[in-house]
């Protein structure tokens, strides 16, 4: 097999262990791994790609027996477009919401840590009410995200 490399090169190209390569292989999640005639697996650029997207769809919460279904479909070809732009599109709403979530987390944050340190710049604690009616700001509008439209 031309452009052909062992676990070791796509370990490092991925930055991913080949403990986790070879962890997504046991999972059906790696499609076309072949092998030499001393039964060492070969991966190509295809399988780089591939695992880059699959570390991808895992950091951002897809379900381990979806990215089966994704890879499942993949494997089908061209007659699964629609499936699998259906699920990616799926995947891409709940990560949605969830970076809605940790933006209105992160601003109460950010209020919590301005509060703080005008304490600790001032010797005095801040007004309370001021922080609490900024706090209800950012809770009133991550509650208004979450309600069905």
């Amino acid at each position: 097999m031309r452009d052909a490399f062992r676990i070791g090169e796509l370990s490092a190209r991925s930055g991913l262990s080949a403990h986790a390569i070879r962890w997504y292989e046991a999972q059906g999640l790696i499609p076309g791994v072949v092998r030499d005639g001393g039964g060492r697996r070969l991966y190509t650029d295809f399988h780089l790609g591939w695992l880059g997207l699959l570390d991808r769809l895992r950091h951002t919460g897809m379900s381990i027996a979806e990215m089966r279904k994704y890879t499942a479909l993949a494997v089908q070809g061209t007659k699964t477009l629609k499936q699998r732009r259906e699920l990616l599109a799926a995947h891409r709403a709940r990560v949605r919401e969830r970076i809605a979530q940790w933006t209105s987390a992160l601003k109460l944050i950010e209020k919590k840590i301005a509060f703080y340190e005008e304490w600790l710049a001032s010797g005095e604690r801040p007004n309370r009410e001021e922080l609490e009616k900024a706090l209800e700001g950012i809770r009133a509008s991550a509650g208004a995200r979450r309600r069905p439209h």
